[in-house]
């Protein structure tokens, strides 16, 4: 029996391969021939839709951010301050969504018109408040800072807790001389209650907007 026609290969395929790759073998995996042999295709094949690595990267991250719901973000009805606190918190959690995202967006600039769609609604919103058009780019990369580095500290924790027969119980800390370290064991409880994240976006929202109106950093 002759096999039927192959079914025809999209980027979105592609794209969802190299997400699969990410998650199952890691970052290394994610290769032009890596994706094409899992696809059943030749690299020169793979060139038809992603000239390189780096615009299949690219590709992956924008689907990354893609379901990230900047309306919201934009809702005049909303005060700011509340937007900047919903969009970060969307962020951090669909980067907390699939293994190895840290790897993924820091490969290269986020550049593009999802990323860059982020952006322009939080210095947009930074603007109509007050800030100067600098100001306000300042202050939006310092949110994805933010965003990015906790993150990062969340990716190193779940590596971390698959690394362990099982995580520290309550008042147990990972290392044996915790009197050399008497600070932070008394708050790791506190610590493990309360990520902190909140409340670190706050304080850094207070120190970007101390120099404009009060209506912007209203809570």
């Amino acid at each position: 029996m002759r096999p039927g026609p192959r079914r025809s290969i999209s980027q979105a395929d592609i794209v969802d391969t190299a997400f699969r790759l990410l998650e199952e073998k890691g970052f290394a995996a994610v290769s032009i021939r890596g994706v094409a042999a899992a696809l059943g295709l030749t690299p020169t094949a793979m060139y038809t839709y992603f000239a390189s690595k780096n615009a299949l990267l690219r590709a992956m991250v924008e689907q990354l951010l893609s379901t990230i719901d900047v309306g919201a973000a934009s809702d005049a009805e909303v005060i700011w301050r509340g937007r900047v606190t919903a969009l970060a918190g969307a962020l951090r959690t669909r980067l907390a969504a699939h293994a190895g995202s840290m790897v993924l967006v820091t490969s290269g600039p986020l550049d593009g018109p999802n990323a860059l769609g982020l952006s322009e609604v939080l210095i947009g919103g930074f603007t109509a408040e007050g800030m100067t058009p600098a100001d306000a780019a300042h202050s939006a990369r310092a949110v994805w800072a933010y965003v990015l580095g906790i993150a990062a500290v969340d990716a190193a924790e779940r590596a971390g807790e698959l690394g362990h027969a099982r995580p520290p119980s309550d008042g147990e800390t990972l290392w044996t001389d915790a009197a050399a370290f008497p600070l932070t064991a008394a708050t790791a409880d506190a610590a493990r209650a309360d990520d902190g994240f909140g409340w670190g976006l706050d304080r850094l929202l207070d120190g970007l907007t101390s120099a404009v109106p009060a209506a912007l950093s209203a809570p």
